[in-house]
């Protein structure tokens, strides 16, 4: 085993930001949605926590963007840009965690500073982050004020067709929280892709992937 620090202090200060975020937006969004079934908290308390929390997120949203963008550390989302090789190497990758990891089989996908995310991982964190994110984002402002933004709500259907799809997202969110949590309990132990978020400090097997050797 040898030990990469491959979380900066910004990438956990905006990862611990996020995962507190959006666990109060579900919590705050439950009882906005639920309003007489759930009573976690005054209805115009869950609606001025669930705005504020929001407004929060999007602005850590672009400090996360502008780190990347702005850093060398670019490089963990840069994609596999040959087809083939992302195809057999995300193949791989789901074997590994359909039945290789219960079989005992190492993990495919060797961790280093630039290659932090697996195939799959790294495919799906583009999506959230560059897509499904920002399309949550997007939907919450409109909703937060119907009235301002009225001519763009009525451009993308209505208001019952924005809230539709961020409630859909909203749902995508839950399920994606609960996958990630146990995804991160795959490491070494059970706890140390957790520590590595809070140290900074990941202790990966000391192997080069043969693909980078290549």
């Amino acid at each position: 085993m040898k030990t990469l620090y491959v979380n900066p202090l910004p990438v956990r200060i905006w990862h611990w930001t996020n995962a507190i975020g959006f666990v109060l937006l579900i919590l705050t969004g439950l009882q906005i949605r639920y309003v007489g079934q759930v009573d976690l908290m005054p209805f115009r308390s869950a609606v001025v926590w669930h705005n504020w929390i929001g407004f929060v997120l999007i602005a850590n949203f672009f400090i996360w963007l502008g780190f990347y963008l702005f850093t060398d550390k670019i490089k963990v989302y840069h994609p596999e840009l040959s087809p083939t090789r992302h195809f057999k190497a995300s193949f791989r990758q789901m074997q590994f965690y359909g039945y290789g990891i219960f079989r005992g089989d190492p993990n495919p996908h060797h961790v280093s500073i630039y290659r932090k995310f697996n195939p799959l991982q790294s495919m799906m964190y583009q999506i959230v982050m560059m897509i499904l994110v920002p399309v949550q984002f997007f939907t919450g402002v409109l909703m937060w004020d119907v009235a301002r933004f009225a001519s763009v709500v009525d451009v993308l259907g209505g208001l019952r067709v924005v809230a539709t799809v961020h409630v859909l997202l909203f749902i995508f969110f839950c399920g994606f929280i609960i996958v990630h949590i146990y995804l991160s309990s795959l490491g070494h132990t059970p706890s140390a892709h957790f520590k590595a978020m809070v140290t900074g400090y990941d202790e990966v097997e000391d192997e080069t992937p043969a693909a980078e050797k290549a």
